[in-house]
């Protein structure tokens, strides 16, 4: 019977990072895309898309404990952040209207 291969720990969290910031871009990001999209039009945030924007607020906390292993994915990881500040933002602001 073969031994299982090693993999470097750092190797394989590299290979994880890779694949949620594939699926981010793939997925998520197109989604934050089209409600900020529908913000910038002046229309209020939905039910559907407040609850998918919680979700996500909660996975970035989540993530953020990232960079401080691999702080190169700060820039990123800021981007995000004002991405979902200025989303966040404009739906108060088209919700007092």
């Amino acid at each position: 019977m073969r031994k299982p291969v090693a993999i470097d720990l750092h190797e394989q969290h590299i290979g994880i990072i890779q694949t949620l910031v594939q699926e981010f871009e793939q997925h998520r990001l197109p989604r934050l895309f089209r409600i900020k999209d529908k913000l910038d039009r002046g229309e209020p945030i939905n039910d559907v898309d407040f609850e998918y924007l919680c979700k996500e607020l909660k996975d970035a906390g989540l993530a953020m404990h990232l960079i401080v292993n691999y702080p190169e994915l700060q820039d990123f990881c800021l981007s995000m952040s004002h991405l979902y500040k200025d989303i966040c933002d404009e739906a108060l602001d088209n919700e007092q209207r």
